[in-house]
This record gives structure tokens, sequence and C-alpha cells, in this order.
């Protein structure tokens, strides 16, 4: 039950520091991106500060944790390279991004706030990851086959 209640408050922190950042604005972030246009560097502080707080935190955590709070060992990622998937993820990320101004932590964050706005774009979100699950799935099997 902790383990729930601690995941809660962390995304309700996430959602609160998205939203007073105005990353849940699409005009904004919009505005941020547009670095040929009429750019808004103001975004960069946001990102200046998510990125010092990270590195923080992994200097603190490595120093003075052997485990998670909440798990038995830590799970890093095991994939350390470049390849097509992540490629190809990164770039429709960020034309999606970039075309609507949203990404999926503000959007839904941005459901408590404007969700007629945003409810379109979470749906097709929605969409996509079924989407992809399934084409990954099969795909799966038919390399099995083989």
């Amino acid at each position: 039950m902790l383990r729930i209640v601690a995941a809660v408050a962390a995304g309700l922190l996430f959602g609160a520091g998205l939203t007073v950042s105005q990353m849940v604005s699409p005009a904004k972030v919009i505005g941020f991106l547009d670095v040929a246009g009429n750019w808004d560097p103001s975004l960069a502080f946001v990102l200046a500060g998510a990125v010092g707080t990270v590195a923080l935190g992994f200097l603190v955590v490595r120093r003075h944790l052997s485990a998670p709070l909440f798990a038995a060992a830590f799970d890093p990622p095991s994939a350390r390279g470049i390849d097509r998937n992540l490629v190809f993820g990164a770039m429709l990320f960020g034309i999606g991004w970039g075309l609507v101004g949203l990404c999926p932590g503000p959007a839904l964050a941005a459901l408590a706030i404007a969700p007629a706005k945003v409810a379109l774009f979470v749906a097709a979100m929605l969409a996509g990851m079924a989407g992809f699950a399934i084409f990954r799935s099969f795909a799966d099997r038919r390399k099995q086959a083989r």
C-alpha cells in the first residue's frame, strides 16, 4: 500500500511540476521548439532545472542507497546501444511533440486542466501505444516461427 501511495504522490508532484513550468501548454512548448522563428527560451530553464535535479538525485542515490525504498534492488535498463527502434521512436516522439506541443506526461497532466482540448491527443496516443503493442506481438511471433 505504501508503494502505491508513493507512486501516486510522485505522479501528483510530477504533474504539478509540469503545470507550474507550463509544459502542459502546447503554445508554450511550440514557442520553445520554434528556434528559427519566434523562439521562447523560457523552457530552457525548466530543462536545466530538471537535468540538475536528476544529476543531484543520481549522485545521492549512488552514494547513499544500496536499493530503492520500495524494491529489493535497482533495475537499470539493459540496453546500452542506439538501434533502429530507438531512432525511429525518438523521431516519432519529436515529430508529435513539435506538431502538437504535447508529449505523454504533460498530456496526462493537461487532462486535469483542459480535458476537451487534450482528450483527442490522449486517445490517439493510447491508440498508437496499443497499435505498437499489437505490431510488436505479431513481429515477435513471426520471428519465433522462423
